[in-house]
C-alpha cells in the first residue's frame, strides 16, 4: 500500500498517539517502526476498496476537516499535545454514530496490534521484557522434515481429477481423505502456503501474516474481527485443540430444518469416525494457571463444569509449548488435518496444491466441471473435475458460489459469529496467561438462558499481546500501557454466545468477500449475560480488580471500589453495539446453510447446491444454524459425510 509523505505522516501520528512509549524505557510506536508493519498489515486484505478508504481518511487527518469528523476544536492533529490527540480518538471511540465508532476500532486495532507483535528493529520488543513475555523461541532444532509435498502451480497449465476439493481446512481435508479412500483422484487447493513443525516458534506477527486470513479483517460494520486461518490444514492448524461434538439438541434443531441425517446414526458414524482419527481425548487436558481460576471461581458459584476434551497426542506437554499452540504446534502433538486427513490423503494418491487462489468454479450445462485459480503472481490455471467440492470456509465459500454465478437468495445468508467477548481479572499471584492447555475446561451454566438451547458457555485461551488487545479497550494510552504490564497476573474469561439471530456475506465488484453482521437485541441479552458471568467467576475466584472490554470502561475492585451490581449496570449502560464492546469471531459458521427446500437453504440434504448438483460444500458454511461449541469437530464430521454421499452418486 503506497502512501504520501503526508498520508504517512499522519498515520505515525496515529500510532504514536495510541502508543506513545513511556519516555525511558518503552519505545514509541514510530521508533518501533509500527506504521511498517500496519502497512504490512493492510497489504494483505484482498479488498483493495478498504485501502482506498484508508489513504482517503490519512490524506484529511491532519488538516481542518479533522474537526468535522471528530467533533473537536478545528485544527491540526500533528499540532496539539498528546493529552488532546487522545481526547479527539477517544470522541471517536465514544460517539453516537457506530460508523466513526467503526473508524477509531479499526485504527486501534491496527496500531495496537502491531505496536505489541513487533520485534522492532532489533529483534526483541522492549515491551514484552517489561510485561514478563518471552521471545519468539524459533524452530525446534530437533524438528522433522515436513511430511507433505505440495505442488505449486506456475501458470498456464490444466490439472485433470475426479474430485477437486477448494480448501485444505477442517471439512476440505477430511472429505479429501473420503473421497480418496474411495478411491477417486483428488486434486486438493489451498490458498495459502504448507508449514509445519519445523516453521513454527517465529513469534506472533509473523504467525499471524503466514497462519491466518488476509481478510476480511472485520464486519463491515465494526461489530467484530474476523479471525480464520488460512494455510495448508486451515483452521485446524491455528485452532486451540479444542474438540466437542455437536450437542444432541443442536442435531435435533439441524434436522428439523430439512437434513434429517443430522439426527440419525450417519452423523453420528461421521463424528465417531472424526473422534477417532483426530485422536480426540479428555486425558490430556491438565489444569493450566488460567483454567484454574475458571474452575475455582466456578466450583465457588456452584456452577457446572466440564473437562475439555482436546485433539493431542502423549507428546502435547500442556504447558509452555501448548500455549504457543494458536501459532502453530512446535512439537507436533496437534493432530491437524495435515497431520491426519491431508496425510491420508495424499498416501491415497492426491495431489495437494498450495498457493492457489480459486476464484470460479466453471458450470456447464449445470454440471460443474472444475474451476479457474490463479497463482499469488497473478498466472492463471485450471483444474477440470467431474465433481468440485467447496470447503473454503464460511466467508470465502459463499464468496465463490457468487463469484461462480449461483443465485439462490440462501448462498451467503443465515451468517453465524459465536460472538465472543471478555471480562479480565487481574490477581495478586503471577498467571502467565500465555502458558497452559490450550483450552482445558469449560462451564455452560448459562448454555440455555431461554429454554431453547441458545446462551452462553465460559472458556479461557492463551493471552499473548496481540492477540489481547482486540478484546480490549483503550481509555488512553497511559490506562493501555499499565493494563498490558499487568499481563503476567491477568485472566480473560471468556464469553462465547451461541447467536440465535444471523448476519450475511456479500461481494463487491472484484468478487471478494464482504461480512455484514451486528447483533441482535436478543443476542446483545445474552452476550451481556455472559459478561455479568464471567465477572461473577472472576470475583468468586479473587480478582483484585475486574474489567470488561467496552470502549466507555466498565470495572470495579471487589471490597474497595464498585460493586458486581454497578459493574452490571455500567455494561448494559454501555450497550453491545458496533464498537461499543471488543468482540471477535473465531468460528464462522451457517453461510451457506443445507436444508430440505431451496427455498430456506443454499444445499440439499447431500450438502450439494440446489442448482448445480455435484457441486458440494464440506466446511462450517453447511451449518443450519449455530453449533454452539467449538465447531471443528462438527465440521469434520460433515465432511467426512458429505464428501460420503458424494463418492456414492460417482460410483
Amino acid at each position: 500500500m503506497d502512501l504520501t509523505a503526508r498520508q504517512r505522516a499522519a498515520l505515525t501520528l496515529i500510532c504514536d498517539t495510541f502508543a506513545p512509549g513511556d519516555g525511558n524505557a518503552l519505545p514509541s510506536a514510530a521508533e518501533l517502526g509500527v506504521p511498517d508493519v500496519v502497512l504490512r498489515l493492510l497489504a494483505r486484505n484482498p479488498r483493495a476498496a478498504e485501502g482506498r478508504q484508508l489513504a482517503t481518511l490519512l490524506g484529511i487527518w491532519d488538516s481542518p476537516l479533522l474537526a468535522l469528523l471528530t467533533g473537536g476544536a478545528p485544527g491540526r492533529f500533528s499540532a496539539r499535545t498528546q493529552a488532546e490527540r487522545e481526547r479527539l480518538l477517544l470522541g471517536l471511540g465514544n460517539s453516537r454514530l457506530a460508523p466513526k465508532r467503526a473508524i477509531f476500532q479499526a485504527l486501534k486495532q491496527a496500531a495496537l496490534l502491531s505496536y505489541y507483535t513487533t520485534p522492532g528493529p532489533h529483534g526483541d520488543n522492549p515491551l514484552w521484557k517489561e510485561m514478563g513475555y518471552p521471545a519468539a523461541p524459533g524452530p525446534q532444532a530437533t524438528a522433522p522434515e515436513p511430511a507433505l509435498r505440495p505442488l505449486r502451480p506456475n501458470g498456464a497449465e490444466t490439472l485433470d481429477c475426479d474430485v477437486v476439493v477448494v480448501g485444505s481446512g477442517a471439512g476440505g481435508g477430511a472429505a479429501a481423505a473420503r473421497l480418496a479412500a474411495a478411491g477417486l483422484d483428488v486434486v486438493v487447493l489451498e490458498r495459502g502456503e504448507y508449514y509445519d513443525d519445523a516453521d513454527f516458534g517465529t513469534g506472533e506477527l509473523d504467525a499471524l501474516t503466514r497462519l491466518y486470513s488476509p481478510g476480511p479483517q472485520a464486519t463491515t460494520e465494526g461489530q467484530l474481527t474476523l479471525v480464520a486461518g488460512s494455510c495448508l490444514g486451515g483452521g485446524t492448524v491455528v485452532n486451540w485443540s479444542t474438540s466437542l461434538r455437536t450437542p444432541d439438541a443442536v442435531r435435533a434443531e439441524w434436522a428439523a430444518l430439512g437434513a434429517e441425517q443430522f439426527a440419525g446414526a450417519e452423523y453420528g458414524a461421521a463424528m465417531d469416525e472424526v473422534v477417532r482419527r483426530i485422536g480426540v481425548t479428555s486425558e490430556r487436558s491438565p489444569l493450566s494457571a488460567r483454567d484454574g481460576v475458571l474452575e475455582r471461581g466456578v466450583t465457588a458459584l456452584g456452577w457446572e463444569l466440564d473437562t475439555l476434551p482436546r485433539n493431542v497426542t502423549d507428546a502435547c506437554d500442556a504447558g509452555t509449548e501448548c500455549g504457543r499452540c494458536g501459532y502453530g504446534c512446535r512439537i507436533g502433538a496437534k493432530q491437524s488435518a495435515t497431520k491426519t486427513w491431508l496425510r491420508d490423503a495424499a498416501e491415497r494418491g492426491a495431489r495437494l496444491v498450495v498457493g492457489a487462489d480459486v476464484r470460479r468454479v466453471e458450470v456447464s450445462a449445470g454440471r460443474a466441471t472444475g474451476v479457474s485459480a490463479r497463482t499469488a503472481d497473478g498466472a492463471e490455471f485450471t483444474v477440470r473435475a467431474g465433481a468440485v467440492v467447496v470447503a473454503a470456509g464460511a466467508i470465502q465459500t459463499p464468496a465463490l458460489l457468487r463469484r461462480s454465478g449461483l443465485r439462490n437468495k440462501n448462498i451467503g445468508d443465515h451468517l453465524r459469529l459465536h460472538p465472543a467477548s471478555a471480562v479480565f481479572g487481574t490477581f495478586d499471584d503471577e498467571i502467565r496467561p500465555w502458558e497452559g492447555g490450550l483450552q482445558t475446561r469449560i462451564s455452560r451454566q448459562h448454555a440455555d438462558l431461554d429454554g431453547d438451547g441458545y446462551g452462553v458457555i465460559y472458556e479461557t485461551g492463551p493471552m499473548h499481546p496481540g492477540m489481547l488487545v482486540g478484546f480490549m479497550n483503550w481509555r488512553g494510552a497511559d490506562a493501555h500501557r499499565a493494563a498490558m504490564l499487568n499481563l503476567a497476573n491477568t485472566v480473560a474469561i471468556g464469553v462465547i454466545t451461541r447467536d440465535r439471530d444471523h448476519g450475511k456475506v456479500t461481494v463487491d465488484k472484484q468478487g471478494e468477500a464482504i461480512v455484514h453482521y451486528t447483533l441482535s437485541a436478543r443476542d446483545r441479552a445474552h452476550l451481556h449475560r455472559g459478561i455479568v458471568g464471567a465477572a461473577e467467576i472472576l470475583e468468586a475466584a479473587g480478582a483484585r480488580a475486574i474489567d470488561s472490554g467496552h470502549q466507555s470502561g466498565a470495572s470495579y475492585e471487589p471490597g474497595k471500589r464498585g460493586d458486581h451490581a454497578a459493574f452490571a449496570a455500567r455494561c448494559a449502560s454501555a450497550g453491545y453495539g458496533p464498537g461499543q464492546c471488543a468482540m471477535a469471531a473465531l468460528h464462522i459458521m451457517g453461510s451457506a446453510r443445507m436444508g430440505g427446500s431451496a427455498e430456506h437453504s443454499a444445499l440439499n440434504p447431500d450438502g450439494a447446491t440446489w442448482e448445480v448438483p455435484n457441486l458440494v460444500v464440506a466446511d462450517a458454511s453447511c451449518f443450519p444454524t449455530a453449533s454452539g461449541v467449538n465447531p471443528m469437530v462438527s465440521i469434520e464430521a460433515i465432511g467426512w459425510m458429505n464428501a460420503g454421499r458424494l463418492a456414492a452418486t460417482l460410483g
